[in-house]
């Protein structure tokens, strides 16, 4: 399943692979895990500068070696390094980690000290370089994504990438619309919840059970199908294990029905909305 990239005229894979703490995994299981999920079409694999302080991006560049050319490679700046210039250099760190020479999406990890205008303008001179291929951010509200786009222009933000699942709904009452209405691709990280996986004894952990049953699925596949449901969500759930991944990948057979959908709703309710943006 391939979805649009924001207005950028791109397609990527609507599941992706995350790699946080992935430093923290044996290197093998990781990198078996990452070339699974190549094989199923979960070609959109996201790292960051900050991972492990540039260990997953290492280990990256010694996973996918070979295989460059299948993967839709996403990387973030952290927003102590994105002034213009830092941001110019911190690519480069990133590249030369992940034995690249070139980005496909590189992305404000969150809001910083450094004017926005200043990121944004590095953003551009790198995608002219070709040292990247698309941008966005990330862990950006509503004013702060209307203000990023503003500035880097129509069709420039392909995507916004924010803590979305199950439990933790609140960007569906403004951000998620606003997503759709400026043409940005929301990216779900930590679609499990990050540890916090609704136990089979909660009413959440029994609904998921319920609608799990009735398609022969797991209740993690259920998680994921659920994200999906939207055209303008792509997710990334991050696994060290190829047997996980293969089960992941699966969640793109599930069709859940409008019951499943209305229970999932009742058991996981979207909650009031938050006067700031919920993170990691």
């Amino acid at each position: 399943m391939q979805r649009e990239l924001g207005r950028t005229g791109e397609r990527i894979a609507a599941l992706g692979q995350g790699t946080w703490e992935l430093e923290k995994a044996d290197e093998a299981g990781a990198t078996r895990a990452l070339q699974a999920g190549l094989e199923l079409g979960l070609g959109h694999v996201d790292t960051a500068e900050m991972y492990g302080s540039g260990a997953v991006e290492e280990l990256l560049g010694r996973a996918l070696a070979g295989r460059r050319d299948e993967v839709f490679l996403a990387s973030k700046v952290l927003p102590t390094n994105a002034s213009r210039r830092g941001t110019l250099a911190a690519c480069a760190r990133s590249l030369k980690r992940l034995k690249t020479d070139r980005l496909d999406l590189y992305l404000l990890h969150w809001p910083g000290p450094h004017p926005l205008a200043e990121t944004l303008a590095a953003f551009e001179e790198l995608r002219e370089a070709g040292a990247i291929r698309h941008y966005g951010v990330s862990n950006f509200d509503v004013p702060l994504l209307e203000e990023a786009v503003r500035l880097a222009g129509p069709g420039r933000i392909a995507c916004n990438q924010v803590l979305y699942h199950l439990e933790e709904r609140a960007i569906e009452h403004r951000l998620l619309p606003a997503c759709r209405r400026l043409g940005v691709t929301l990216v779900a990280y930590s679609p499990f919840g990050s540890g916090r996986f609704p136990s089979p004894r909660s009413a959440g952990g029994r609904a998921l059970a319920a609608v799990a049953a009735r398609h022969r699925a797991t209740p993690h596949q259920v998680a994921l199908s659920f994200l999906l449901r939207d055209p303008s969500v792509v997710t990334i759930p991050k696994s060290a294990r190829a047997e996980r991944v293969r089960e992941n990948a699966a969640a793109l057979r599930l069709a859940l029905t409008r019951v499943d959908l209305a229970e999932l709703e009742v058991a996981f309710p979207v909650g009031p909305e938050r006067d700031e943006l919920p993170t990691i």
